[in-house]
């Protein structure tokens, strides 16, 4: 299972009145998701990174039959969890924590913040979709009130289908989230400067 093993940057979390969650995707690390906050609009923010166990957070692809996963994706949703209540804890209100994610780490946060829909800062997806062989709306619940959500994929993408990008898109509507949705031709698997920009003007914004 995973342990709550979270790298921090940027502000201290008792000084700052924003904070970040940026997880990491499969084989990478916090440390290398963290560098990213380096190119967003995020200098006034406490960054908050939680590693995964062995660097993944769940073994299957996210397609896979939710049980597949388990116990591991249930123990990385609580990880999420605990991080989130952390923030508020701190004085942090739900509308000032904001959610990052690449490829695995993405499929992760969408799934978090769809079973845990509040009116939320913002959140970017790079690459990801909600997790499960098919779209599971019984798990998905909440309102987002409005919260912006950009996710940016490839088309095609080696493992994020784009058919999953848009019904996660769908689904994050219906709750409410105000979702923009970029589809790159041949990008490949990665993040390029345009989903940093849009990320930057519409989640992101002072």
């Amino acid at each position: 299972m995973h342990d709550k093993k979270i790298i921090t940057a940027g502000k201290p979390l008792g000084e700052a009145r924003k904070a970040l969650i940026m997880i990491h995707g499969r084989g990478a690390s916090a440390d290398s998701i963290l560098s990213l906050a380096a190119h967003l609009q995020v200098s006034d923010f406490a960054l908050l990174a939680p590693q995964a166990a062995n660097h993944t957070w769940y073994p299957y692809s996210f397609l896979a039959p939710p049980a597949q996963n388990e116990p591991w994706l249930s123990s990385a949703l609580s990880v999420l969890k605990e991080v989130t209540d952390d923030i508020q804890k701190a004085g942090i209100p739900a509308e000032h924590i904001y959610f990052l994610g690449f490829s695995q780490g993405a499929c992760l946060m969408l799934e978090f913040i769809a079973r845990n829909a509040a009116q939320y800062g913002g959140a970017a997806a790079f690459t990801g979709g909600l997790v499960g062989d098919k779209i599971y709306p019984e798990n998905y619940k909440g309102d987002f009130n409005g919260t912006p959500i950009f996710i940016g994929t490839s088309d095609p993408d080696m493992h994020v289908p784009v058919e999953r990008v848009y019904a996660t898109t769908n689904i994050l509507k219906n709750m409410g989230a105000s979702v923009t949705e970029k589809v790159y031709p041949n990008m490949g698997h990665t993040i390029n400067q345009d989903e940093i920009d849009l990320a930057n003007k519409l989640v992101f914004r002072p």
